[in-house]
């Protein structure tokens, strides 16, 4: 049995290592201020909250796993949100999309 969780846990932590990666290349590679803290929130919570659930399987300790998974369960809850409001605030503060950007939601709002 123990073998089967050091197996989860190796899985779980080699996707979450994925997702930093490619959040990490997301921060190089995307052309503004949007769209790389798109790729910096989403990918990596997904990365943390995968990292986390390893910790959660490999621990062995109900006490860790709890703490795991309610640090997932806020980072899942948190990261979004504050993402979005700082995009909205770079955007009222005036850090324009790029050029290749199609819709653009705010233009009615903060001319």
């Amino acid at each position: 049995m123990t073998d089967l969780l050091d197996i989860v846990a190796g899985l779980l932590l080699l996707a979450g290592g994925l997702f930093a990666m490619l959040g990490a290349l997301g921060l190089l590679r995307f052309p503004d201020l949007y769209t790389r803290m798109h790729a910096a929130s989403k990918a990596g919570t997904l990365g943390s909250g995968f990292i986390l659930l390893a910790v959660a399987f490999y621990a062995g300790d109900l006490s860790v796993a709890i703490r795991a998974i309610a640090a997932v369960t806020f980072l899942l809850l948190t990261a979004p949100v504050s993402a979005h409001l700082l995009a909205r605030a770079a955007y009222i503060a005036g850090y324009k999309p790029d050029p290749s950007t199609k819709i653009d939601e705010y233009r009615r709002e903060f001319p």
